[in-house]
C-alpha cells in the first residue's frame, strides 16, 4: 500500500506501526523523569486522570491498575466534567494530584480545566503527560510535564501512537519503585506488537472489507476501556458509516444485546484471568446460540477454537498472560486501530482526514470559556 498525498494516507499508517519503537521511546522518558515525578506523588491521598475523548479513555485503561498498585484512590474525570464544576468532581481526599494526558495540549477544555483549577485549587498538585512541548497544556505548567516523543503527536485526524504512550506513560505512575519491571513490560508489548502487526495486518484487512455496518467491541475491566477507545476509532475514521459500540461482556446481555444483528462484527477482547474468561466464554457462547453478529474477531492467547463460527477470526498474542491484562490493553488498542484504518480505506475515505467535510478536526475548535461568578477571569 502506497503512502502519498493521493490517498490521503502520509501519516496515519506510520503513526501505527511506528508504536512499538516509541513505546520503548516513553519508558526511557518517563524512567528518566522518575524523581520528579516521585516529588509530584509524595504523600498524595488521591490521583485524577483527566483528558478528553481518547486522552480520557487512555486513563480509563489504567485506573484500576494504578488505584491497586498505589493503595489510593484513583479516579477519571473527563476534561469537559472538570471545566464545568472544577474541583467538584474530583475526590475529597487531600492531597491530589491530577494528572493530564494529552496529545497536543491545545483543546479548549484540557488547558481550560487546569488553568480554572490553578485559581480555584491551588492547592491540588499536577502531573501533565504530553505528546506536544509547544501546547498550550505544556506552556501552562512547563515544570509539571513530561513530553513524549515529538512522533508521538499524531498528525492524522485520530489518535493512535499518541493514545498507546500516553497510556504507558500513566502506567508508569504505579511502577515508579521498580523502573526495570516496567522496561520489562514495555519491551514485551513492543516485540508482541511487532508480532501482531506483522502477523494479523492482512487478516485484519480482509475483516474490514466485509459486509458489516455495526461493530461491538466487548472487554472486560481494563478491556472495556480498550473498547471505547477502539469503539472511537472506528467512529471517526468511517466518518460515522459504521455504527459503533463498546460493552463489557456481562452489560451486553442488558439491552445492547439488541444492537447486534445480522450486519454487527463483534470483535472480543479476551482476559488471560480464568475466573474473566468463564463470563466472556459464555457471553460469546451465547452469541453464537442466538446467531447474533455476522463476524467475530477473538484477540487473546490460548483462545478456544470451540468459541469460533464459520466466518470468525481468532488473533492468537502469545505472551499476553506474562505481561498481564492490565498492560495488554496497548495490543488490543492496535488491533481496532488496523481494523479501523482499513475500513477507512474500505469506504473510500483518506485515512489521514477521514472526515470530508470537517465535522470534526484533530485538535477541537475554539469555543468560549465560562466562569462561575468568584472564580476569576478566564
Amino acid at each position: 500500500m502506497g503512502l502519498s498525498l493521493e490517498t490521503g494516507n502520509v501519516h496515519t499508517l506510520p503513526e501505527i506501526l511506528q508504536q512499538p519503537e516509541t513505546w520503548r521511546d516513553t519508558c526511557r522518558r518517563l524512567i528518566a523523569h522518575r524523581d520528579a515525578i516521585r516529588e509530584r506523588m509524595a504523600g498524595i491521598a488521591s490521583v485524577v486522570l483527566t483528558g478528553s475523548g481518547s486522552s480520557q479513555f487512555a486513563g480509563e485503561c489504567v485506573r484500576a491498575v494504578l488505584e491497586k498498585e498505589l493503595g489510593i484512590g484513583v479516579e477519571v474525570v473527563d476534561g469537559g466534567a472538570l471545566l464545568m464544576r472544577g474541583a467538584a468532581t474530583m475526590p475529597a481526599a487531600r492531597p491530589a494530584l491530577v494528572v493530564s494526558l494529552a496529545r497536543s495540549g491545545n483543546s479548549p477544555e484540557s488547558v481550560g480545566a487546569v488553568s480554572l483549577l490553578i485559581e480555584s485549587a491551588p492547592e491540588v498538585r499536577h502531573l501533565i503527560l504530553t505528546c506536544n512541548g509547544e501546547g498550550g497544556l505544556a506552556k501552562t505548567l512547563p515544570g509539571e510535564t513530561v513530553v513524549l516523543d515529538p512522533r508521538t503527536n499524531d498528525r492524522s485526524l485520530v489518535m493512535t501512537s499518541s493514545f498507546t504512550n500516553l497510556v504507558l506513560a500513566a502506567r508508569f505512575l504505579g511502577l515508579m519503585d521498580d523502573p526495570e519491571r516496567y522496561w520489562r513490560i514495555c519491551d514485551a508489548l513492543a516485540d508482541m506488537c511487532q508480532e501482531l502487526l506483522a502477523r494479523y495486518s492482512t487478516i485484519l484487512k480482509r475483516v474490514a472489507r466485509a459486509d458489516f455496518d455495526r461493530v461491538v467491541y466487548l472487554g472486560s475491566a481494563v478491556g472495556f476501556g480498550a473498547g471505547r477507545e477502539c469503539s472511537l476509532k472506528m467512529l471517526e475514521m468511517t466518518a460515522g458509516r459504521v455504527a459503533t459500540m463498546a460493552e463489557t461482556y456481562l452489560g451486553l446481555r442488558h439491552g445492547p444485546m439488541s444492537f447486534v444483528n445480522g450486519r454487527t462484527l463483534v470483535v472480543c477482547f479476551l482476559s488471560s484471568d480464568p475466573h474473566l474468561r468463564d463470563y466472556e466464554f459464555d457471553l460469546i457462547r451465547e452469541l453464537n446460540r442466538k446467531q447474533l453478529g455476522a463476524m467475530k474477531v477473538l484477540v487473546g492467547e490460548n483462545i478456544d477454537r470451540d468459541l469460533l463460527m464459520e466466518s470468525d477470526h481468532s488473533l492468537e498474542i502469545p505472551g499476553i498472560a506474562g505481561v498481564g491484562d492490565d498492560n495488554a490493553v496497548v495490543l488490543h488498542v492496535t488491533v481496532g486501530q488496523l481494523l479501523a484504518f482499513f475500513r477507512c480505506i474500505e469506504e473510500g475515505l483518506k485515512p489521514d482526514a477521514p472526515s470530508e467535510n470537517g465535522v470534526i478536526n484533530r485538535v477541537v475548535e475554539e469555543f468560549p470559556i465560562y466562569r462561575r461568578e468568584g472564580e476569576g477571569k478566564p
